[in-house]
């Protein structure tokens, strides 16, 4: 009997430890209020910061105006030793979204109130209201 009760509760806590590590190892899951480029577009003109977190050589062959790039890997160390505030709106973006939510669960873990995430540079680029 404490065999079998023995056995059960290590395969229970196999399943429950499997579970956990497969939890940190998914890769992000934008909210799903995040990557609506019209929502992105209309939080830009509202003057947020606009987040470019792909590598340099990717910001370098385009980027929308007014972008500023800061890797993802980066974003929170940086954010902090550029003394943004926390309220700042800010809305990031790369190439798909996975990359700018990663970013984005960074700053909002680090404390940063006004994050968005606005999804992949093509799509931006494609849906930018046009200026008169």
């Amino acid at each position: 009997m404490f065999n079998k009760l023995l056995f059960g509760s290590k395969k229970l806590l196999g399943v429950a430890l499997l579970s956990l590590f497969s939890l940190s190892i998914v890769p992000h899951e934008a909210n799903a209020a995040d990557q609506q480029p019209q929502v992105a577009w209309e939080k830009i003109a509202s003057g947020a910061m606009v987040l470019d977190v792909r590598t340099p050589e990717e910001f370098a062959a385009g980027h929308l105006v007014n972008a500023v790039n800061i890797p993802f890997e980066q974003v929170a160390a940086e954010f902090a030793k550029r003394g943004i505030a926390k309220d700042t709106p800010v809305v990031l973006y790369c190439r798909s979204g996975r990359r700018s939510g990663i970013a984005t669960d960074a700053l909002v873990a680090a404390g940063y109130t006004k994050t968005y995430n606005g999804g992949g540079y093509q799509t931006l680029a494609e849906t930018q209201p046009k200026t008169e």
